[in-house]
This record gives structure tokens, C-alpha cells and sequence, in this order.
């Protein structure tokens, strides 16, 4: 997927959320035209829905301490392949969850 600043019209903004354009001056040769940047904001009831989710995720908070610690230590070895098959297995529930 090719991204670039050639949009020609803007992008439909779905319900709940707003938009945010700028005007910022491009200066490429020495002549100043305007381009419109935009952002889009969610509604606060994604927000809440995010927050509740997270916090229905217990938190080891020993484990957490014990982490710093080893960081702090110089003792703490990341292991990829234990982070790589962290993240399939999330991608797999967010696909999983996405079709129901």
C-alpha cells in the first residue's frame, strides 16, 4: 500500500468522530501553496471500550516489579521468538474476532 499527499477529496468520516484540517505551507521552490492535513478523532465511547477491556486483563504486578528489576540489573534477555509468537497469536484473535 502506496501512501502519499495526492488525495483528491476527503475521506468520509464515520459517526462519532471529528475532523481535524491544517492548513501548513509547502516551500518547495520558493513558492508557498497550501495543503490540508487531516486527522480524524474517536468518539470517547471507543475510548471507554478500550479502557474496560484492558482493565478486565489482570496485571502480575510481581511479575512487572520483577521485569524492572532485571532490566535495571543488565539481566533481562529478550527473546524474539517468544515476542514474534506473542504477536501472531494476537493478530490471530483480532482476525478471529473480526469475522464473528
Amino acid at each position: 500500500m502506496k501512501i502519499d499527499g495526492n488525495i483528491t477529496k476527503p475521506l468520509a468520516t464515520p459517526a462519532g468522530e471529528k475532523t481535524v484540517r491544517s492548513q501548513t505551507p509547502a516551500t518547495s521552490s520558493g513558492k508557498e501553496s497550501a495543503s490540508a492535513d487531516e486527522v480524524n478523532l474517536s468518539s470517547t465511547g471507543q475510548l471507554q471500550a478500550m479502557r474496560s477491556s484492558m482493565s478486565e486483563s489482570p496485571v502480575d504486578t510481581a511479575k512487572v516489579e520483577a521485569i524492572k528489576q532485571a532490566i535495571a540489573e543488565g539481566r533481562f534477555k529478550v527473546n524474539p521468538e517468544a515476542i514474534a509468537e506473542g504477536l501472531l497469536n494476537d493478530v490471530r484473535d483480532l482476525l478471529k474476532n473480526q469475522k464473528n
